[in-house]
């Protein structure tokens, strides 16, 4: 799958690198959807790994935005469960 550059996954994921909490727009995301650090060093690994997939994004950025905060939500359960979030990050 191509990126559709909606930027969906720079909105509802969390990137604890930039401390950006999942559902708020990453500071770095510009007015046309596109990275400002793309390509740069210092774009964090999680954003650099990420890969367009249609079990991610669906069919659109509505439909994207749904998927991808349905599974920062199940990554943040899995943590808590885990132990591995600290007190005051849990939801």
């Amino acid at each position: 799958m191509e990126c559709r550059k909606c930027g969906a996954c720079c909105i509802a994921l969390s990137v604890s690198t930039l401390k950006k909490p999942a559902g708020v727009r990453c500071p770095h995301l510009l007015p046309d959807n596109l990275c400002a650090l793309w390509g740069k060093p210092e774009r964090p690994w999680a954003c650099s790994a990420f890969e367009p997939d249609p079990d991610f994004c669906g069919s659109n950025y509505l439909e994207a935005l749904r998927l991808m905060s349905r599974l920062e939500q199940i990554c943040v359960n899995a943590n808590i469960l885990q132990g591995h979030l600290p007190p005051q990050d849990r939801r």
